[in-house]
């Protein structure tokens, strides 16, 4: 069988400023940024020699804020990675950016460079949301920079929204919904506000400074979030994923759920291949030490066993809507999961969680709201 084409993650660490919720590895320290870049280009050089991974057909730059680079280093990324890698000529290029540091002429410059693909993280249109995020950007700079990036001639144009925040009534997260509706964007994240411990935003829901929406309305918030984009034309493809059609859906993000083989480059990185998974270390300053010294900066790695990857099939594939390919799944297992789970799934389905069609056990979109205990079949 041919390999799958593999995906190349690079994780640009560096925001001029941190969000109070915001778990991602980055750092504040730009003057750092040209020290990173060239150990990122020694990190591509030791993999390109050591470790192949074939054709990439994907590559992803994500952070942190990428967009805090300039056009010049930008380039420059894209040209070592196409020179040391085996990047396909209709590669799906990610970036992601923050409003509050692009205007037209930057993106058109993306555009020029081959970035085909941008996602705005825009989370929010309410100016007391974004402030409580600790956004650094308002109302009107979104607006901008989803019209900015659609003028520089983005048609792949994704916006990251948050919804299940404390304060927010349901009504105007669908104002948020409606008003992103308006661009009709190719894509939408919608994430619920997951309270990271060690966060500023954790240690003050630890201080009891707010109180999260109750499982109720969560669930009511998933629900109306689904209900009005698949009304809109959009489709639920992955919990959180929304696309105008899967021509459109994330090709880099969707490796990440089948056990595709990717890369991951940069500090905190992740890269999977032959049930190997490993990740880099989460420190600048011990990312740049190791690969000063010309070592590849892995903190650790662990080989998945076979129970390991079957669990990991399971909850991520469930996550989707295209659910468990039950053929594929006898055949890398040796089980029939409807023999063995029989009961279960039919319970499951019984209660409107599950549905099974075409050879797929696939969630329904009641299933999609409780995604992960669906995987303890």
């Amino acid at each position: 069988m041919k390999p799958k084409p593999a995906g190349l993650y690079i994780h640009i660490p560096f925001c001029p400023k941190k969000c109070g919720y915001c778990n991602f590895y980055s750092v504040t320290a730009l003057h750092q940024i040209p020290g990173f870049l060239q150990a990122l280009y020694k990190e591509m050089d030791i993999h390109s020699r050591t470790c192949d991974f074939g054709l990439y057909d994907t590559l992803y730059l994500g952070g942190g804020s990428p967009s805090v680079l300039d056009r010049e280093q930008i380039d420059e990324i894209l040209k070592q990675a196409r020179s040391f890698f085996d990047l396909a000529i209709d590669a799906e290029i990610t970036m992601e950016v923050n409003p509050g540091d692009i205007d037209l002429a930057y993106l058109q410059n993306l555009h020029n460079l081959g970035v085909n693909r941008i996602n705005i993280g825009v989370q929010s249109f309410d100016e007391k949301i974004l402030a409580f995020l600790e956004r650094r950007h308002n109302y009107r700079t979104a607006i901008d920079a989803i019209e900015n990036s659609q003028k520089a001639g983005f048609e792949n144009l994704g916006l990251d929204l948050i919804y299940g925040i404390p304060g927010q009534s349901i009504a105007s997260w669908l104002d948020t919904l409606d008003m992103a509706l308006t661009f009709k964007p190719a894509h939408l994240s919608c994430y619920q506000l997951t309270v990271e411990p060690g966060t500023p935003l954790g240690r003050k829901y630890d201080n009891g400074d707010f109180a999260l929406p109750d499982d109720e309305m969560q669930y009511d918030f998933f629900m109306k979030t689904a209900e009005t984009l698949e009304a809109a034309g959009y489709i639920h493809y992955e919990v959180s994923n929304f696309a105008m059609d899967m021509a459109h859906a994330s090709r880099h993000t969707r490796k990440y759920w089948d056990h595709t083989p990717y890369l991951g480059l940069g500090p905190a990185a992740h890269s999977f291949k032959d049930n190997k998974r490993w990740w880099n270390h989460r420190s600048l300053e011990k990312y740049l030490e190791a690969l000063k010294a010309d070592k590849l900066p892995v903190e650790d790695s662990e080989n998945l066993t076979e129970e390991q990857r079957r669990l990991e099939t399971l909850l991520l594939s469930l996550r989707t809507k295209r659910g468990v390919d039950l053929e594929d799944y006898k055949e890398n297992f040796g089980r029939d999961l409807l023999v063995e789970k029989g009961g279960i799934i039919r319970n499951l389905r019984d209660a409107g969680l599950i549905e099974i069609e075409d050879g797929y056990l696939r969630p329904t979109r009641d299933g999609l709201a409780v995604a992960d205990s669906l995987s303890l079949i």
